[in-house]
Order: structure tokens, then sequence, then C-alpha cells
């Protein structure tokens, strides 16, 4: 079903977040984005939502269940459980993504609702890794085939699909749409058939943004590991699953046990 409508989610906006000795500037987005992509429709009435309130403000999105049912019903039922509340940011990497969703806060770890077993890719045509799409990650490190309980929020710049890249797209079988998709808001589009897209930030995009400009570490070598600083640790203080509109802000957030 094709959907037009503008994109909310893209806030203008432009922060500066002071990085020790760099300075990250929060992109400009475009704050109306007309589009046939089902991610840049407002959500209906009754979707399902997940809010995460976080320490640095709160970031809406919906979720696809009839697309990537999964790794929705996954993250539906650990957030329910409380899984996600308290746990870190533990990847903030400037221009492509902020990830989090592991109870031990290195990355390495993980969780099902299926005795911690891992799911499969869930690749949906209809689903890309355009900026604020919300998508399933796996544990570093691990031998893991599938999902775990870790995701991240897409936060490339307006401007990382290149004009060659658009042109690779659309000789690869991407649509007019999905292309100019890609050249608006930007993306990752080498991840649509490699990681699992469940869900599109439609409030708060700008929180991710200054997720994704906070100081990071650097190895011994002086290399970036893309994890915050102590002074700049992000927390997700709790991640609530309810339907659209859900409560306005400020107002408390319950979990609507109808969903899922």
């Amino acid at each position: 079903m094709k959907r037009s409508a503008c994109l909310p989610l893209l806030l203008a906006a432009v922060l500066l977040c002071s990085c020790g000795s760099n300075a990250k500037k929060a992109p400009t987005r475009p704050d109306q984005f007309i589009s046939e992509e089902r991610q840049f429709a407002a959500p209906s009435d009754g979707d399902t939502i997940a809010i995460f309130s976080t320490s640095l403000g709160e970031v809406r999105a919906v979720l696809y269940p009839d697309a990537a049912p999964m790794a929705v019903y996954n993250f539906v039922g650990l957030a329910r459980s409380g899984y996600y509340d308290d746990t870190i940011i533990w990847r903030s990497q400037y221009g492509f993504a902020v990830q989090g969703g592991d109870a031990t806060g290195t990355g390495t770890g993980g969780s099902t609702i299926w005795s911690n077993n891992p799911y499969p890719l869930e690749a949906d045509a209809s689903l890309k890794h355009y900026a604020g799409a919300l998508c399933a990650a796996f544990a570093q490190g691990g031998d893991v085939t599938g999902g775990n309980s870790q995701f991240y929020f897409v936060a490339a710049l307006p401007d990382s699909v290149s004009s060659d890249q658009q042109a690779e797209l659309a000789q690869n079988g991407y649509t007019d749409s999905q292309v100019a998709a890609y050249a608006a808001v930007g993306g990752l589009p080498y991840l649509d058939n490699t990681d699992t897209v469940f869900g599109q930030v439609y409030q708060g995009m700008d929180v991710v943004d200054a997720m994704a400009c906070v100081e990071t570490t650097k190895d011994e070598d002086g290399n970036d590991t893309w994890n915050p600083t102590e002074d700049a640790a992000i927390t997700i203080e709790k991640v609530t699953i309810t339907t659209y509109p859900g409560p306005a802000a400020g107002d408390e957030a319950t979990s609507d046990s109808s969903v899922g």
C-alpha cells in the first residue's frame, strides 16, 4: 500500500555537540519530505509504537510487525519485560548509527524471547536503511547468525548517498521513490539485505542526532572506539510499547497490553 505524507521525524535543527577537541555538527534535516515510501508516512491510529525515554530526550518509532514479525515480537517482548530499562547506548558513530540493547553495556551481549536463540534476517523490500530506521543488530564478536536484543538507529547524514550510489541503486532494481528517499534523507543502502529494518523514527530524530554527536573514546593506537566517554554516557531509561498516538509529551507512558 502506498501512502504519501509529510515526514515529521526529520526536524530542521542544527546542533553543535562538543566532543572533546572535536566538534560534531548534527545535520540540518528537512522538516518536510513527501514520499510514497511507508517509512515516511505518518503513523496511523492504532499502529504499534516504541517510546524510548533516554537521558538525552525522547525518541518515538513506529514498528512494522507485518514486515519483520520476529524482530518486532522479540523487541516488544524484551521491552515489556524491562530488559532495556537503564541500559546504555554503547555505540555512537557519527554519520552512521547509534546502537544499544545490550544489557551488559559492552556490545558483545544480547538476548531473545526464544530462550536466547537467534532469529533469522527479515529483509522486507518495502523497508530500507534510511536515516531514522530502527534496525536489528547482532552481538559483536560472537557466532550468532541471527538477531538478538541489540538494535540501532540509522544516523546517516542527508548527503551520505552520492549520485553515483543513487545510479547504482537504480541499476539494482530500486524504485525511483526509494532512490529519491535515499537522496533526500541519506542512509545505509549497503545494509538493506544484511540487517533487518523493523521500525522508523517519526519523532525525536534530533535526539538520535545528538546521540551520534557525543564524545567517544579512543584505543591505545588512537583509533575511535565509537564508545561514549563516561561523561557522555547515554542511558535508555525505559522503552515503552504502546499504540499511536500514545501519551502526550510529558505524560507518563504506559505499556499497552493489547499490542502484539
